[in-house]
Formats: C-alpha cells, sequence, structure tokens
C-alpha cells in the first residue's frame, strides 16, 4: 500500500468510525506511528481531518457530513454543558427556532418547562422528543427530509419560515470562521438556516469548537448576526477574544 493509499484508507475509517487513533491505524496498516502522524498532519493540511491528541477526527466538506448517528457519539459532556448554558440564555423569548443537529436536541430537552414557548424545527427527532415529554407547543417545518439528519429542507421549510416573526433562533453549522462566517455544506440546509437567522429578532449559535475554524460550502450568516456563541473550553481564550470583536459575546462552558 502506497502513502496516497494509506491516507484514503484513513480518511475513510475517519468518517466511518467518527475518529482514529495513531496507534491502531499503525498496527491495522502495518507501519510506524511516526508515518501515521505525517500522513495526518498532511491531511489536516488538505482539509480532511483534524488531529486531537493521539489521534484525529474527520472535517465536514462540501462531500462529506457526518450524520446524526456519529455526532452523538463524540464531545457528549460537552454538548449537554453547551445545551445547559444555552438554555439559560433564552430570556424571556417564547417563540424559539431550534436548529437540526444532536446539540440542539440536547438544547431542546433543557428548555424549561415551567412557562408557555412554542419551538419551531426541522429536525424530526426534536419534534417528537418535545412533543412526547414537555408542554411545549411545537412546529415541525414541512419539506424534504434528509436522511443524514432527520430534518426538513427546501422551499416548504423556508417558506414556513419567511411567515414567522421569531423571538430567538438557536443554530449551530458545521464551520464557523471569522472570514467565512457560518457554514454548511448542503445548499438546501443553507437556506433553511438564513430563513431561521432572518425570521430572529435574537440569534444564538451553538457548537463544539472543533467547528471553529472550518469552512464548508455554503455561508448562511455572518458572524456578527449572532449575539452569542456558545461553545466548550477547547476553543482558546485568545480565538475567543477574536471572535468577541466580531460583535457576539463568546461563552466557553
Amino acid at each position: 500500500m502506497n502513502a496516497e493509499e494509506r491516507q484514503h484508507q484513513i480518511v475513510a475509517l475517519a468518517r466511518r468510525l467518527g475518529e482514529v487513533d495513531v496507534a491502531k491505524l499503525a498496527a491495522e496498516l502495518s507501519v510506524s506511528a511516526e508515518t501515521i502522524r505525517r500522513d495526518l498532519r498532511l491531511l489536516e493540511k488538505h482539509g480532511l481531518l483534524r488531529r486531537t491528541h493521539g489521534g484525529a477526527y474527520p472535517v465536514e466538506t462540501a462531500k462529506f457530513e457526518t450524520d446524526l448517528a456519529m455526532r452523538t457519539t463524540r464531545g457528549l459532556s460537552e454538548k449537554r454543558r453547551i445545551a445547559a448554558a444555552v438554555a439559560g440564555l433564552i430570556g424571556d423569548a417564547e417563540t424559539i427556532f431550534i436548529d437540526e443537529g444532536f446539540t440542539p436536541q440536547l438544547i431542546a430537552e433543557a428548555l424549561p418547562a415551567d412557562r408557555p414557548l412554542t419551538v419551531v424545527t426541522a429536525s424530526l427527532h426534536t419534534a417528537a422528543w418535545l412533543s412526547t415529554n414537555t408542554p411545549v407547543t411545537v412546529l415541525l417545518l414541512g419539506g424534504r427530509v434528509r436522511g443524514r439528519t432527520l430534518a426538513t429542507v427546501d422551499h416548504w421549510a423556508s417558506g414556513m419560515l419567511a411567515g414567522f416573526v421569531l423571538d430567538l433562533a438557536i443554530v449551530g453549522a458545521n464551520g464557523i470562521s471569522r472570514e467565512a462566517g457560518l457554514t454548511t455544506p448542503d445548499p438546501a440546509v443553507a437556506d433553511v438556516k438564513s430563513h431561521a437567522v432572518r425570521a430572529s429578532r435574537r440569534r444564538i449559535f451553538a457548537g463544539m469548537h472543533t467547528k471553529f475554524g472550518v469552512r464548508t460550502f455554503c455561508r448562511f450568516a455572518e458572524i456578527s448576526d449572532f449575539e452569542s456563541l456558545v461553545t466548550d473550553t477547547g476553543l482558546p481564550a485568545s480565538e475567543a477574544h477574536r471572535y468577541s470583536r466580531l460583535g457576539p459575546q463568546v461563552i466557553r462552558v
């Protein structure tokens, strides 16, 4: 197996498993750990993986997006802290858009249940959980259901959002960078997110530190559109300060 074939296999494994380990890759591919580290550095340079201590995880691109099942296996404790922090920021909002994805699901579960709320969402999982377990009024956006995230998209969803005036949008992204703003690989998803941003008077971004510095295919919002960016402490304080200079409060939990 040459280097190109080995690197292709590393990316495929990372996308299938959600992350890869240097020692395990070295044993499986019959090369040294240093060879694997060189491969990971190169793959990170090409924007396919992002290295961690002892391994790497896949970066989402226009051609690759993690599915909902994979998202439930990574950073669960950090995502729960983010969800709790976001739920504490809703203030007097009564009508709330909650985005697709696993972290938004956790945010929905953390919403207060002691006052009337109306939640608008494209996520089938979030709509089902809220309808079954809380007194929240749920409006599920119509449209084509994406199998990867079990969320609705296309003009039906965007058209419904265009008719709403919402107090708050809680939005995720596949990538967020100071240069490119908030991005996602799929144009149909970007359209729904952009309509949610426009329909809301307040916006909060919620996402892991691994989303920062990443750019994918479709931009749907600017960082200055948001009052708060809520992430985990994996984002360095110095980098959080750089984002805060663009307008939003950056909260690391």
